[in-house]
Formats: structure tokens, sequence, C-alpha cells
């Protein structure tokens, strides 16, 4: 609306104010003609006149007075959220045309909660509205006077303020409107369990900037707190642009790599801590760029889970895996899962489909997810394993020991294997209180009934220690690297050939 009257050249007010202005000229004239008009004897004093007159400026009063409020309490609603009863992205625009001077230092907040869809698909959503309304309360009294927040739409939220230190008091409000969601939020008995990633843009003197440029800065930092773990913020740099830049150019590469077949498998034997005998491999991903410039899973997997096409590689991969591994009698096949495919609630139906497919034993197959996959929705993920158990596949615990698992978390998710991760094992070679915690939580996965496999082991040391700490299976560079079906083929035809001897010998 206000839109709309400035590109008219005017302004709310004139929507009361014009119209009385036309009346009371018409009025004004009609008045002159009668008090100037021959025929009509009608004094200028006369009770007519004047009644008139004063009616007219009483009914003139009241309507402008109505038509303010009514005007302004229109302005009101066009500027505020409906649900959460903040002001909006419209609003956020004004203040800060309004507030601000060139001179002023300009700080904006993006806040985007983590989680959020998960809320409203599992619990309805009503739920869903009352978290925002809570999460709102919760960013209001945070701000106080000192700035103001928005809702943008969705489960987007902002923050505003012009003046000295306004990028370190919003960089305060942000941390701790984050340490908040370290507890649940509590709607009608339940404990929703979410978080917020924010990311922090700043302008001043010469460098201010537009609101809608700061805007998307903190978009792109708040993207950027997303993707290094989510529950933190982070200032805005320019290198993120050229970050974004590489990632969409890379997906783009990614989408024609998966169309013309450039993704393939490797495979990592794990051994038998007593016999070193290989007894399972873990699939690991690979891509073969045409221009042969060589590119990580580590770069390119984190690309793919945030524009999703980590579901179609993630069930390329299992399917071919499944291929492969059929010719290797016994041995386990481990695959990696995504917190991305753990959340599609067709994922484990698809599972159901490949290993019908393939033929592959599904008592065989293990899957690999990392803490990652549980934390936001520990429910929506134990209902989405137990559908995977009834196959009879298992589960193992990826990278343990690099985040906050308990002993109730485990207990919860009942996993049959524990991965210690490649941190864990070297540090406890060096540390007394690493060696530790690796021997604790291998105690811990035995009274759970957990078989526990020692990952990245790349020394004579760090396997004996790992063998005497009780682990059962080792993995590492010390016994194989990855390497492509047909030497795992070798390999085990090679360790047959040497167990057929020594029964021979026996």
């Amino acid at each position: 609306m206000r839109k709309y009257l400035k590109q008219l050249g005017g302004s709310t007010q004139s929507l009361v104010f014009t119209p009385l202005i036309v009346l009371t000229l018409i009025f004004g004239a009609l008045a002159v003609l009668l008090v100037m008009n021959d025929a009509i004897s009608i004094p200028l004093t006369s009770p007519l006149i004047l009644g008139g007159a004063l009616a007219f400026v009483i009914a003139a009063l009241v309507f402008a007075r109505l038509g303010v409020v009514y005007i302004g309490h229109l302005e009101s609603l066009v500027m505020t959220d409906s649900l959460s009863l903040l002001p909006n992205r419209r609003a956020l625009h004004i203040d800060v045309q309004r507030n601000g001077t060139h001179d002023s230092e300009l700080a904006i907040a993006l806040i985007d909660l983590d989680g959020f869809k998960l809320v409203n698909d599992q619990y309805g959503h009503n739920v869903g509205d009352q978290v925002i309304k809570n999460c709102a309360t919760m960013l209001a009294d945070l701000c106080g006077d000192d700035a103001r927040c928005y809702r943008l739409g969705g489960d987007e939220f902002a923050i505003s303020m012009t003046g000295p230190l306004a990028g370190t008091i919003v960089e305060g409000i942000s941390r701790s409107f984050i340490d908040l969601f370290k507890k649940p939020i509590i709607v009608d008995d339940r404990r929703i369990v979410i978080g917020a990633s924010i990311g922090i843009s700043c302008s001043k003197g010469a460098d201010r900037q537009h609101s809608s440029e700061l805007l998307r800065r903190s978009d792109v930092a708040m993207y950027t707190s997303k993707r290094n773990g989510k529950m933190r913020c982070t200032w805005y740099q320019p290198e993120f642009d050229r970050n974004r830049e590489v990632a969409q150019k890379i997906d783009g590469e990614m989408r024609r790599a998966l169309s013309n077949d450039e993704f393939y498998v490797h495979y990592q034997p794990l051994v038998c801590a007593r016999t070193s005998k290989i007894v399972a491999v873990e699939s690991l991903l690979r891509w073969a760029r045409p221009d042969g410039e060589p590119m990580g899973p580590d770069v390119f997997i984190p690309i793919a889970e945030e524009t999703g096409l980590i579901n179609p590689i993630g069930l390329k991969v299992l399917r071919r895996a499944c291929n492969d591994a059929l010719a290797w009698d016994d041995i386990t096949l481990s695959v990696n899962i995504s917190p991305a495919q753990l959340r599609d609630v067709e994922f484990p139906i698809q599972l159901g489909q490949i290993l019908e497919e393939t033929g592959f034993p599904a008592e065989r197959l293990e899957l690999e997810i990392t803490e990652t996959c549980l934390v936001l929705d520990p429910v929506l993920a134990e209902r989405t394993l137990d559908v995977i158990r009834g196959f009879g596949v298992s589960i193992a615990l990826d990278d343990f020991g690099t985040g906050y698992a308990s002993i109730g978390f485990l207990r919860m998710f009942r996993f049959e294997k524990l991965k210690l991760d490649r941190s864990l094992v070297v540090d406890a070679g060096e540390d007394e209180g690493s060696r530790a915690m690796m021997i604790s939580s291998i105690s811990v996965a035995r009274a759970l009934d957990m078989a526990v496999t020692a990952e990245g082991v790349e020394t004579q040391q760090q396997a004996d220690l790992a063998r005497i700490a009780g682990c059962d299976y080792i993995q590492g560079w010390l016994y194989f690297k990855a390497m492509p079906p047909d030497e795992i083929t070798h390999h085990l035809n090679k360790q047959n050939a040497q167990n057929d001897q020594t029964k021979l010998i026996g």
C-alpha cells in the first residue's frame, strides 16, 4: 500500500485528507454561490449557513480521526506477521531505510531454524505454529530495546540494529538465541528438539549497503553455518560468494555426472583384529571427472547433501555396491547413509527394492550413519531404523568420539556396531586421556552388545593398541587402502587359497 502511494507521490494520510479537501472546496463553492445569488436571499450569518458549516466541520473532523486510525491499523497489518506478531520483511526494509544513515553501523542477522520441517511433518502444523510463536517470544525477549527482530516467513527470522557496536550486539543476541535451543521447546507436553543456524552481515560508512544486499549476505553466511554443523552463527565473508559460485558449478557438474554415470565405488576392507583376515568392506564413493581433476568426496558430498543430489547418488552407490558384493561370499558390505537419506520417508522402501532387485542378502548389509542423522529428530530416525532392521540389515554408528553421543543415546538406537573415529584412535596412542576414553567407549559397547571397529589405523602401534583395548575389527591403511572391486576379489581369492592351504596342512 505504501509503495503504491509513493508511486502516486502521496502518503497514507492522503487517503483521508484528499477527499476532505475536495469536499471542503465543493461545500465552500456552494456556500459562496448561495450567498451571491440574488434570486436567493440568504445572509452569510443565517442559521442555515452557520449550522451547515458547523455540521460539515464536525463530520470532517470525525471522518479524519477515524480515517487516520483506520489507515494506521491497515499499515500495522501490512507490516506485521500474523502468526508471530513480529514485524515482517517489509517492515525490516522500511526500518533500515528510516533509521539508518551512511555514517551509522548497520547489522542484520538472518536466522533459520534447523529441523523445523520435521516438526511440521511429524506433529502437524498446529504444533509447528506454536513452535514459531515460542521462538518469536524468545527472540523478542533477547532483543529487548537494543535491537529489533522480525519474522521473514516460514522458519526464518531476522535481527536488525543500527548504531555504535551494532554488529557486536547482534552477534551476542544471536549466540544467546542459539544457546536457548540446547534445551527442548515444550509444546503440549511434547519435547521439540530443533536448532538454529545464523548468518550475520554488517556495513557502515562508505561500505553502507542496502538492506536487501545485507539480507543476501546474511543468507549466504547462514548456509555456511549449516554446512559447518549447524547451531552456530557465522559472519559474512566475501569469499563465501566465491565459494557459492564454485558450489553451484560443482552441483551442475554432478548432475551431468549422474546422467553420464561418472560416479563409481571403491572398497576398503575391514580385518578381524585377531586374525587380520578380511571380514567386511566399506563402499566409498568416487568421481571420475572428465577433466581429470581429482575431487574428494569431502568436497562434493556436502554440496550434494545441500542440493538434494545425495539421494539419487546414494541409491546408485547402494545398488552398485550390492551388485559388486554378491561375488564376495560371507563378506559384510558396509554402505554410508547421509542424514538427508535417512530423513527421506521413501528410503526404506527404496532400500527394500534394491535388495530385492539385486538379490543381495540383507543379513550381509550394514548401513553406517553418523550422529548428525539422529539428533535433530530422534523419533523419526528410530522409526526409520526399525523398518530397516526389519529387513535384516544391521546399523553401525560411524565416527564415534567426535560428537555428543551418550550412553543413553547408544541404548536408544541399539546399534549393532560402533566405529571409533580415527582421531580417537590416533590420539589414544599419544594421550592418556584419549586412551582412557577409547577403552571406556569399548567397554560401553561391549555392555550394549555392540561390535567395535577402530578406523583410520595406519601404524602397527595403533593396531596393537586397538587389539589390546578390545576392538573386534580394524580398518586403515596399515592393512588396505580403498580399491576397485576386482582387487577386492583378488585379495579374497588369495585369502581363501591361504585358508585352504592351512586346512590341508592342519
